[in-house]
């Protein structure tokens, strides 16, 4: 399989585990921000996958702005609204793979 492939596979898995979780909480609950912090930093553990993932974010979009000015990788954007949209899962993913696609066609 080749890398572009799996980063595309791996955004799509990026994009359907976490909503897999979180359609259902939006069914149960709607869009109530203030529960879903509560219940994001429930505790010491919950804290801690949240707080890493807003770091991780941070560092992708730091990533994505100078390696894809860098690299001239068009879309740049595109992996910006995933973090947004979805999270870190997808937003990295789609990045590599935008770029495995624009260093394959250079």
């Amino acid at each position: 399989m080749s890398r572009k492939a799996t980063y595309l596979g791996l955004s799509i898995l990026g994009i359907a585990l976490p909503y897999s979780q979180f359609l259902p909480f939006l069914r149960d609950n709607g869009l109530n921000l203030r529960l879903f912090m509560q219940q994001l930093f429930a505790n010491r553990i919950g804290g801690f996958f949240g707080l890493d993932v807003l770091v991780s974010a941070l560092a992708l979009w730091a990533f994505v702005r100078f390696e894809g000015r860098r690299a001239g990788i068009p879309h740049r954007w595109a992996p910006i609204a995933a973090v947004l949209l979805v999270g870190v899962s997808l937003g990295l993913p789609l990045f590599l793979y935008l770029r495995e696609k624009h260093m394959e066609a250079a």
